[in-house]
């Protein structure tokens, strides 16, 4: 009779690095950290253009991995080289959110006269600075216990580890990969270029209003009326690109998504547009079109989009609810690890050694006193400035780990950044307005905060 040793459950769920801890590797090097700085540049910048022309970004990851790959294969840089400049090479694009979404609303509501150097600029360089600071430091403190998360997928994060990986395996994985980046390029032109539809539409009635009339009010001076025989048209659309980022964030994360497309596209939209009629213009701009497709759009525009960031902040509430054990387990390890000694430090595996939370709690009460008087000097307030301040270190912090944890569920391209930063300005005027602080002075004061809180959220996911 053959008797076997008890499993140790904990062991067996514990995570197993691909690069063991007791192996010497090289890591954090200059050479990284310098071509980190280049591709953060470069991402970066690519994103800013992409998110002011179309309102998204897209996740920097994937590139960085992969030009970090073939940069450091030449160097025969390690793989934990590649990607410490994988990982700095991803910032851009958090950084480049939030500048986009925040900065140009400074000089669009004239808070700002124009965006030289002495109205904006070195204001909105200070801005993103100590957003992005504060991001890395909020984050430190709850990263632990995230990435100990059985729950928390982070597909892009695996997505970016298995490109590392299969330059490490030799130049059979990495073939594949690069083919399947040469095939997606290739679609992609051809869609240009007109030769083939990477993107297809399949339009199909959703309601048909039969033969009767429905008056939806007056556009101008011409009245919108929808007679006999016209239906509702929807026209979802399959694309390889969204094909692709559902595969990464797997089956139940991709039809929580589609599922939202569906109740605000398929139901909302069209529920509104037919039973409040007349009623629905007082709630659109005037100049909205007097077709389907443009009632559609301001509808969600400017009804269902409000109502989903309403969602999304009971979403962040119910979110932070559930991490209420996580955080405090967070915050505890914190405070132990401040009773840490530099020796007690050097003795952990190289998977274990996180920046001090002395440093980390440190650095985050001289960023505040910075922006008290970066806020101070942007509105020319003094005690509504300070509270800002206060405001922007409570909800950044938990905005940011919100973010976190959105990203480790659905990753950073689908990190709602837009709509934690919406939520920023609600509370952040509301505040305003209740100490009865308006005007351009007020609108910095809000815009300030926002921008920060959405820069620091960017940078945590």
């Amino acid at each position: 009779m053959s008797t076997s040793n008890p499993i140790d459950p904990v062991e067996s769920t514990k995570f197993k690095p691909f690069v063991p801890e007791g192996m010497q590797m090289r890591e954090f090097t200059w050479r990284a950290v310098l071509l980190g700085l280049v591709l953060t540049v470069v991402l970066g910048a690519a994103n800013a253009y992409l998110g002011l022309r179309a309102g998204i970004t897209i996740a920097a990851t994937y590139p960085a991995a992969v030009i970090a790959m073939a940069v450091l294969r030449v160097w025969k840089g390690s793989l934990l080289e590649e990607n410490i400049a994988r990982t700095a090479g991803s910032i851009g694009e958090g950084l480049a959110a939030g500048a986009i979404f925040t900065i140009p609303a400074f000089v669009i509501s004239r808070a700002w006269p124009s965006f030289g150097w002495r109205e904006a600029y070195w204001k909105s360089t200070a801005l993103m600075m100590v957003g992005s600071v504060l991001g890395v430091l909020f984050i430190s403190l709850v990263r632990r216990v995230m990435v100990e998360d059985p729950e928390l997928p982070f597909p892009e994060s695996v997505a970016a580890s298995e490109i590392h990986k299969a330059g490490q395996r030799g130049a059979q994985a990495a073939k594949y990969l690069f083919w399947n980046i040469g095939v997606g390029g290739l679609v992609y032109i051809l869609g240009k270029f007109g030769l083939f539809a990477a993107d297809q539409d399949f339009p199909f009635a959703i309601g048909n209003l039969g033969h009767s009339q429905v008056r939806l009010g007056t556009l101008g001076t011409t009245q919108v009326v929808a007679t006999g025989g016209t239906s509702i048209i929807s026209a979802p659309s399959v694309s390889p690109a969204y094909l692709g980022v559902g595969y990464i964030i797997g089956v139940k994360l991709a039809s929580i998504q589609f599922a939202g497309s569906v109740l605000a596209w398929g139901l909302l939209v069209p529920m509104m547009i037919y039973f409040l009629g007349p009623e629905l213009r007082q709630y659109l701009p005037a100049d909205t079109p007097n077709n389907w497709a443009g009632m559609a759009d301001s509808v969600w525009r400017y009804i269902v989009r409000p109502i989903a960031v309403g969602g999304m902040l009971v979403g962040a509430a119910y979110t932070l609810f559930k991490m209420r054990k996580s955080l405090t387990s967070g915050f505890g390890k914190a405070l132990s690890d401040m009773r840490q000694t530099a020796a007690e430090r050097a003795e952990l595996s190289r998977t274990e050694q996180y920046m001090s939370f002395k440093t980390v709690f440190g650095l985050i009460a001289l960023t505040f006193v910075l922006m008290c008087a970066l806020y101070v000097h942007i509105s020319g307030l003094l005690w509504p400035a300070i509270l800002a301040a206060v405001v922007m270190l409570v909800v950044g912090f938990f905005f940011a780990t919100v973010s976190g944890n959105l990203v480790g569920f659905i990753g950073s391209s689908n990190n709602p950044v837009s709509g934690l930063t919406l939520s920023t300005l609600l509370i952040a005027a509301l505040l305003m307005v209740s100490l009865g602080v308006s005007g351009t002075k007020g609108v910095a004061v809000v815009l300030g905060v926002a921008a920060v809180v959405c820069v620091s959220s960017s940078v945590a996911g």
